[in-house]
Formats: structure tokens, sequence, C-alpha cells
């Protein structure tokens, strides 16, 4: 039967992860600058984003501008921005088969339990997969940071950090997996368990043998 604790706990962290996953998307802190000289005094920083990127300045002033072509970014921010903006629509889109597939919801009062516990199930592999999605730009954009950090061909002023965008990201995947995981196992389909297969035909062949034994005393009545 369908667990409506399970239900509810997967849709409800899957939609946490969802936000925070826009969030993310939005935030302009993804990469942030690197005080790797011997500077004391830090007067200002830049925050990149796949959308925008600011300059915060010790005064508390932050200029923000969003990037002028998107043909011009390098190929993995555009590849970052398609596979988050794909992530958040599949979210939606597992969201509204969830919400009406939940055991607990009145959206299919029509329909039958098996039919909302495939629509839940179907949500949760959607949710798994936005969590995935949403990883991969995540990691790639650590690991790219992380490369241009220890490379000694780059100027110390051009290397960046890890920003708390990326952290937070990883979060939101985790939410999004444990949540479309949740949701899948608490929408196991409704219904008695079948009978075993393997008990089947010995059941008939022992009506056979019934059968045949009944016919052989008959013809031996009738000698």
């Amino acid at each position: 039967m369908a667990s409506t604790g399970l239900q509810v706990m997967g849709l409800v962290l899957a939609v946490l992860g969802w936000v925070f996953g826009a969030l993310v998307c939005a935030a302009p802190l993804w990469r942030v600058s690197a005080f790797v000289g011997g500077e004391l005094v830090i007067a200002q920083m830049v925050w990149e984003g796949l959308w925008m990127n600011c300059l915060s300045q010790t005064t508390g002033q932050i200029q923000c501008k969003t990037y002028d072509s998107t043909l011009a970014l390098p190929t993995s921010a555009q590849a970052a921005r398609c596979l988050t903006v794909l992530s958040l629509l599949l979210c939606l889109l597992a969201l509204t088969l969830g919400v009406t597939g939940a055991k607990c919801t009145h959206c299919m009062d029509g329909g039958s339990q098996t039919s909302k516990a495939r629509l839940s199930r179907l949500a949760g592999v959607l949710f798994a997969i936005a969590g995935l999605a949403y990883l991969l730009p995540i990691c790639w954009t650590a690991y790219a940071i992380i490369r241009d950090f220890y490379d000694p061909n780059i100027a110390a002023p051009l290397k960046r950090e890890l920003g708390p965008a990326l952290y937070l990201g990883w979060g939101a995947s985790v939410l999004l997996l444990v949540g479309g995981v949740l949701l899948h196992i608490g929408s196991s389909a409704p219904g008695a368990r079948p009978l075993p297969v393997i008990g089947r035909p010995a059941k008939d062949s022992s009506q056979t043998v019934a059968a045949a034994g009944e016919v052989k005393q008959q013809e031996k009545s009738f000698v």
C-alpha cells in the first residue's frame, strides 16, 4: 500500500530543494574573489553568477550588472544555465504529478489508486533526474574554480574561490534526490499481492491428475 507519510515527506523535501535551487540559480555568488596575495586591506570583492556579476565594496555599496551577451559566455557557463533551468522545469512538472498522484489529495477521485500511485512514482523519478541535472553544473563549476586556483599560469587577481551558492546548490541537489527516492518508495501500487506463479501450475496439474483418476475409475466400473 502507498505510504502517505513517505509521500508527504518526499514532496516536502523535493519542494525545499526546488526553492533552494531557484535561489542558487539567481544568486551571483557562484564565484567570489580569492585573495591569495599579501594585501592586508581589501577594497572590493567580485561576485560572479550565471546571470550577472557584482562588485561589493567595503563601504557596503554593491553594483551588479547582467552579462551583455549570452553567446559571449564560455561554453561551460551556457551549459550550466541550460541544466539548471531544465532541472527547475522538471521539478515543476514533477511537483504537479506528485500532488496529483499523492494519496492524501483528491485530484483524481474518479481514477483508481493504481493510477495515482503510478503518477507519484513518475514524479519521484523526475525529481531524482532533476537533482542529478542540477548537480552536474555545481560540481563542474567547483572543479573549474579549484583547477584555476592552483594553476600558476593564472594571475592572482583573476583567481576565484567557491562561493556560498555552490554549497547551497549541493544541498538542493541532495534534497531533490532524497525527496524523489522517498516519493518513489512511498508510492507502491495498492492492492493485494498476486499469488505466486509457481504454485498455479502445481494446482492445475493436481486437478488434471484427479480428473484422470476419475475417468479411469469410470472405465473400470463399465468393464
